[in-house]
């Protein structure tokens, strides 16, 4: 389903291989990103987004996961590039998640699609939604949802690639300090 909303995404089974050693392949393939989905009993249940070949990775908690059979009235997907949309993605953390987000999907969209693909941050929750714009007439524009639909939560965010270890962590949510106050958010 995520591989759907990439034009120039390829899908590869894991299987056994370790994270360290599929990071390696990757950069010796030029790949720029990889998306890691972790499922427990056929549910995704985390995502882990590496830039490549220098970094950042960030490992995110996934929940309400749509695909786009399970929305009602959705449309089909064309292969046109996406518009990409970050909204409200305001501290410096953000600003880092944010372009790491928005570096998943080309640089140059193709309009004449009109896909919209929006990340949206309220509350240290950051919605995922995939929509086609339609113009009604003149004045009225209406949204069809394509799916899928899902939600992330930021768990840590790593320098360089994957490394648990070794690696560097630039932020990770320690639940003890940071569930203390319900007015201060950190994306």
């Amino acid at each position: 389903a995520v591989v759907s909303t990439q034009s120039t995404g390829e899908y590869v089974k894991r299987g056994k291989v370790d994270m360290k050693d599929l990071v390696k392949q990757s950069i010796e393939k030029d790949y720029t990103d990889i998306i890691v989905i972790n499922e427990d009993m056929k549910k995704p249940n985390s995502i882990i987004v590496c830039h490549l070949p220098e970094g950042p990775t960030a490992t995110f908690r996934l929940s309400s996961v749509r695909l786009k059979k399970q929305l009602k009235r959705h449309g089909n997907a064309t292969t046109h590039r996406p518009e990409v949309i970050l909204n409200n993605f305001k501290t410096r953390l953000g600003h880092s998640v944010g372009r790491m987000l928005g570096s998943l999907f080309h640089f140059d969209p193709e309009f004449r699609g009109r896909n919209v693909v929006t990340f949206h941050n309220q509350r240290d929750f950051i919605f995922f939604r995939r929509h086609r714009y339609v113009f009604k007439n003149n004045t009225r524009v209406g949204l069809q949802e394509l799916g899928p639909r899902l939600t992330l939560k930021l768990r840590r965010l790593q320098k360089g690639t994957f490394d648990t270890t070794g690696g560097e962590y630039e932020w990770y949510y320690n639940h003890k300090q940071m569930d203390v106050s319900r007015r201060s958010f950190f994306l």
